[in-house]
C-alpha cells in the first residue's frame, strides 16, 4: 500500500504541472512542489497523514511566500497593448468635441474619435493629452499649454 502513494503523489506532480503549463497561472506548480515533498515523504514510508500534512503546508508555504516573488518576475497577465501605450501622450484636435457628441483627435498619425474627460468642449487644433481609453473613444484633458 506504501507504494500505491508514492505513484498517487507522482501522478498527482505530473498532472499539476501539466496544468500549470497549459494555464500558465502560476498556482498549480506550487501545489506540484507540495506533491513533490509528499511524494518524497512516500518513499520514506511515512504514514498517509503525514504525507498529506506535508503537502498541505508545503503548498501554502510556497502559494504565500514565493507567488508574489514569481509574479513580480514573470508579470503573468500584465501586458500593454498598442492603445495603452497612447495614455499620457499629447493629441491635436482636428474636429471640435462638443458636449454631447465625440470629435476627432490626431495622435501618432492616426484619427480617433475622442470625449473631453471634463464634459467642456474642446475647439479644433487644440493640443489635448489622453488620459484613458473607453472602447474605441479616447478620453482626453485640454494640454496645460493652452
Amino acid at each position: 500500500m506504501e507504494a500505491f502513494y508514492a505513484y498517487a503523489w507522482l501522478g498527482l506532480i505530473v498532472i499539476l504541472v501539466i496544468i500549470e503549463a497549459a494555464t500558465v497561472s502560476l498556482t498549480t506548480i506550487w501545489l506540484a512542489g507540495g506533491a513533490l515533498i509528499a511524494f518524497i515523504f512516500a518513499l520514506l514510508g511515512l504514514p498517509l497523514w503525514t504525507q498529506i500534512a506535508v503537502f498541505l503546508a508545503t503548498s501554502i508555504i510556497l502559494l504565500i511566500f514565493t507567488r508574489p516573488i514569481a509574479l513580480k518576475y514573470f508579470k503573468v497577465g500584465i501586458q500593454k497593448t498598442n492603445t495603452d501605450a497612447l495614455i499620457g501622450e499629447t493629441g491635436l484636435v482636428i474636429m471640435d468635441i462638443s458636449e454631447h457628441k465625440p470629435g476627432q483627435v490626431k495622435v501618432k498619425g492616426q484619427v480617433w474619435t475622442a470625449i473631453s474627460e471634463s464634459g467642456y468642449p474642446v475647439q479644433a487644433d487644440t493640443e489635448v493629452i489622453i488620459t484613458a481609453i473607453e472602447g474605441v473613444k479616447l478620453v482626453v484633458i485640454k494640454s496645460v499649454d493652452n
